[in-house]
């Protein structure tokens, strides 16, 4: 997962918020059994799109701030950002194509 970056509290508002290209990020937690059915696919987005979306993952046992900001309730969540907005936003645990669609639509 050498292409997904990994953000917390401190680092999400200038690396995702601030990004000057779409984003998407992966709420998880260790624990979660769906959100390790989607984590392979998010690593393959990440090397696909590299360079034209930035594709991160934020465990949220571990930082508490952002996914409450964002009303994170049920993990495996992805949400899609463009241009410091939410432009969509993924709760369960769905194959690469259905990420990937989404994912078009904002570039």
């Amino acid at each position: 997962m050498a292409d997904v970056l990994e953000v917390t509290d401190d680092t999400f508002d200038k690396e995702i918020m601030q990004s000057d290209i779409p984003a998407i990020v992966d709420f998880w937690a260790e624990w979660c059994a769906p959100c390790k059915m989607v984590g392979p696919a998010v690593a393959e987005l990440a090397s696909e799109y590299k360079g034209k979306v930035k594709v991160a993952k934020m465990d949220v046992d571990q930082n508490r701030g952002t996914p409450a900001r964002f009303g994170i309730r049920n993990i495996p969540t992805l949400i899609l950002f463009k241009n410091g907005e939410v432009a969509q936003t993924i709760i369960g645990a769905y194959p690469k194509s259905h990420i990937e669609a989404e994912l078009k639509k904002l570039l």
